[in-house]
């Protein structure tokens, strides 16, 4: 596992480096933007441990461009603990959230958490509907929509792409290969986060909320993702592999 953390403090990277190395990871460390994509252009990142309050360009940022560029989860390292700040890292496409000061322990823990979470959703949710798509192509296609799964790309009927953050691709990722059926909020959770995210359960509502900003035509009437009342939700549409 080559763990990449991204710090302008030189301790905390030093400290980190150690501490992963000697727990048989391969580490490499940035201290900026620049730092961080001539490492992603040198080696192969599994994990990025990265710092919210960078100057320049903030971890924010930096976070939507890993999401955008590369395949990698991330765990995103603050001295901000409160909730708001939690909530926007990982609405920004982090994968986990960790408060400074922190116990190395911990860091170590969740890295490993989010790894597995990322080896389960390599093969997402089609062993789960028996009438899912019949092929995991690289493409899915349901009511005009074209869903680029490998370059993550989200394609509008008109031809005009749509920026999705990583929760939001994971959850219509698992809608698409469970079409017509449907889906409790637990089971949600389960396929797109694992239970390690099971604090988050309301969680699943706003990112429904979000999804369906982007890919309905009316919110007050939505036509592709609908709520089940006491169920939870069902992905009205045929999908088929492109």
């Amino acid at each position: 596992m080559h763990v990449l953390v991204v710090d302008d403090e030189p301790r905390i990277r030093s400290m980190l480096r150690r501490y992963l190395t000697d727990e048989g990871c391969t580490v490499s460390d940035a201290a900026n933007g620049d730092g961080m994509r001539a490492a992603f252009d040198r080696e192969t990142i599994d994990v990025v441990l990265l710092d919210l309050m960078l100057p320049g360009e903030d971890g924010l940022s930096l976070a939507r461009e890993i999401r955008q560029k590369w395949d990698a989860s991330i765990i995103m390292l603050s001295g901000k603990g409160e909730l708001i700040d939690r909530v926007v890292g990982l609405e920004s496409g982090a994968d986990d959230y960790i408060a400074k000061p922190f116990e190395l322990r911990e860091v170590l823990a969740r890295i490993r958490a989010v790894t597995r979470r990322a080896g389960a959703r390599a093969q997402p949710a089609a062993a789960v509907a028996a009438d899912a798509p019949s092929t995991q192509g690289e493409c899915l296609l349901f009511d005009g929509w074209r869903f680029d799964l490998v370059r993550r790309e989200l394609t509008s009927p008109a031809g005009q792409p749509v920026n999705l953050t990583s929760g939001e691709f994971e959850l219509l990722r698992v809608f698409a290969y469970n079409p017509n059926r449907v889906l409790s909020r637990e089971r949600l959770i389960d396929l797109v986060k694992g239970r390690d995210w099971a604090a988050y359960d309301r969680a699943i509502d706003t990112q429904v909320g979000r999804l369906r900003k982007k890919i309905e035509k009316d919110l007050d009437h939505p036509e592709l993702i609908k709520t089940v009342r006491g169920g939870g939700y069902v992905f009205a549409a045929a999908v088929t592999a492109g």
